[in-house]
């Protein structure tokens, strides 16, 4: 599971990702699935239902050489994460990739990179924007997303989505999307800021962390690139950081959504450092202004305040260590998702060495802290 997302009235939604572990990819059986609701007995149901889950044939097309992820609009085929925006429909990013039983990561094809919308009133797919390949390439790995919502955001008045690139074969950097008129483009590409550091090894439970490319292929050092991502309260400046790094960035949101002849140029001269916020994966924000992100290698939770430009630990715990994606709650509540993803076979020795069952978790927010809707 990478992802946690909770709606006004308390209902649960996750995701298993096909292009992170094998056993997610679906097989056209309805036994598998990649998005879920959570229910109160700690039970599970595809969602929005069985049939969008299973694309006809598995989410991998084998008639291609090599095999490609499957081309279709309609069907996932490699969710990263889910997202309730603050209008509280659900956002399902998919990545258009999963993983062969031998644990290769399958190239996207046109259809597959997708943001799928859905009403969770009646669970039916509202709207489906489908990425054009200049801004979702074959081996490009949608991470994780943000909405904002108000009117003057864009032209269309009905809003915009701020997406990572976390590839680490690929292009790292930031993908826009305006709702409304499906357009995305991309801003940020593969400046250090958005890439992985050269020679960067975190150490997981006192173990240094070493990355498996693929079957046969020498190891490298943490190749992931920017994941994490939020939205400050007032929706001026967009969070981001590479899980290959420890560094925590902002740029101007203004900067992401200027498209002229100048704007790449404009968008890479607003790039702020923030410091150091320790190795992490999910980020989030919530009404106090802080910007929350786990720490893996210190088995905790932090949050950067940026009236004072300072991390400060929030929670820390043994049982914590690869915090993926946190989702603040009007309940008041901080949940996150700690999937064990530095103990995969992904990463050196190359064996499973979760601990199952995996842990969805949560903690009061500090000051009243509450969810943050940018409408």
């Amino acid at each position: 599971m990478t992802r946690i997302t909770v709606s006004q009235s308390g209902r649960k939604f996750s995701n298993y990702p096909a292009g992170l572990d094998s056993n997610n990819t679906n097989t056209g059986s309805n036994n598998k699935y990649q998005v879920a609701e959570l229910s109160a007995n700690s039970t599970e149901t595809p969602y929005p239902n069985a049939e969008i889950n299973n694309p006809p044939g598995g989410a991998v097309n084998y008639s291609t050489t090599p095999p490609t992820g499957a081309n279709y609009q309609n069907y996932f085929i490699g969710v990263q994460s889910v997202v309730l925006d603050p209008k509280e429909r659900l956002w399902v990013l998919d990545t258009g990739r999963a993983q062969l039983e031998d644990g290769t990561l399958v190239l996207a094809s046109y259809g597959g990179p997708k943001l799928v919308g859905i009403n969770i009133a009646d669970n039916t797919v509202i709207k489906t924007i489908v990425f054009p390949t200049t801004v979702a390439f074959g081996d490009s790995y949608l991470n994780d997303v943000r909405f904002d919502l108000r009117p003057s955001v864009t032209a269309s008045g009905q809003g915009v989505a701020y997406i990572t690139d976390s590839s680490s074969e690929g292009r790292n950097g930031i993908v826009v999307v305006d709702l409304g008129t499906g357009e995305s483009w991309r801003h940020l590409n593969n400046i250090p800021e958005v890439s992985a550091e050269r020679g960067f090894v975190p150490y997981v439970w006192g173990q240094p962390l070493y990355y498996i490319p693929g079957p046969g292929q020498p190891l490298t050092t943490v190749p992931l690139g920017s994941d994490g991502i939020a939205l400050s309260a007032d929706g001026l400046d967009l969070y981001f950081g590479p899980v290959g790094g420890r560094g925590l960035f902002s740029v101007s949101t203004e900067r992401l959504l200027d498209r002229s002849q100048s704007s790449e140029l404009l968008a890479q001269a607003a790039v702020k450092n923030r410091g150091q916020r320790g190795v992490s994966d999910g980020f989030e924000t919530d009404s106090n202004g802080y910007i929350y992100a786990g720490n893996m290698e210190q088995n905790e939770i932090g949050f950067y305040n940026p009236q004072n430009g300072s991390m400060t630990m929030f929670v820390r715990d043994p049982r914590v260590s690869w915090v993926d994606t946190m989702s603040v709650a009007d309940d008041g509540y901080l949940y996150f998702t700690d999937n064990q993803l530095a103990f995969s076979k992904s990463f050196y020795p190359g064996t499973d060495r979760r601990q199952r069952p995996f842990a969805l978790f949560r903690v009061k927010l500090p000051g009243n802290g509450t969810k943050v809707s940018l409408q």
